[in-house]
């Protein structure tokens, strides 16, 4: 196995009363898919930010606090002065297959807009590690099947490594390799996809990834939660 991108062990993490994260401990070897699945207050976006906090220097993750003033292109020429390894080709790629107008100005984007252009932003240096928080809000659902599960393929089949937060169940299952399921601050599950579906195999039929989080937590990831 090769040595981890992500390193965790024992994480807490408090708000006031409220237990965040409790003692998380996360292990992700280099170039593989990894879903971090979850209900809304689970925990999955305070492990995302520490996560980032700690690799912030080597990783790409979608910025969604960007410049509302610049264009969509002036956007992308100002980010690529940060990135050596900016791929511009693969932006001007992305950005016709996320129907960005070049001319736009970011302000005026609707919130699917700008999340298509953090992600192309995340997308088009090349990162060794991509850490995406909920990529598939506010996309359609043609661009989350159609392109955004087949740049996570496309990314991991490469050597590189991809881990993304989501509720939505049956697209982690669709592209991820390993799955970790949270629940109330605390991990329940992880493991290799396929592993984790055999060990519920019931009488010959292998549950979907969905009924396997309502087996371990209660309830579906889709459900409402004010935590």
């Amino acid at each position: 196995m090769s040595e981890p991108v992500i390193d965790i062990s024992g994480l807490t993490r408090r708000f006031g009363d409220k237990t965040a994260l409790d003692s998380v401990s996360l292990s992700l070897p280099r170039g593989a898919v990894y879903g971090l699945v979850g209900a809304n207050g689970a925990g999955k976006t305070t492990l995302i930010r520490h996560i980032m906090g700690l690799l912030r220097a080597e990783g790409g993750s979608e910025e969604n606090d960007i410049p509302g003033w610049m264009r969509v292109d002036e956007l992308i020429r100002y980010s690529r002065a940060f990135y050596s390894q900016w791929d511009d080709p693969y932006a001007e790629e992305l950005r016709e297959a996320f129907a960005l107008d070049p001319a736009a100005k970011i302000r005026n984007l609707s919130k699917g807009q700008k999340a298509r252009m953090g992600l192309l932003i995340a997308l088009a240096h090349q990162p060794d590690l991509l850490v995406l928080d909920e990529p598939s809000s506010g996309l359609d659902p043609i661009v989350r099947r159609d392109i955004l599960g087949a740049v996570i393929r496309t990314i991991a089949d490469e050597g590189r490594t991809v881990l993304f937060s989501s509720h939505l169940l049956e697209e982690v299952e669709q592209v991820a390799d390993h799955v970790t399921m949270i629940s109330d601050g605390r991990i329940v599950l992880s493991g290799a996809l396929e592993t984790i579906k055999e060990s519920h195999r019931v009488n010959g039929r292998v549950p979907s990834l969905e009924e396997i989080f309502v087996a371990r937590v209660g309830m579906p990831a889709t459900s409402d939660s004010t935590a």
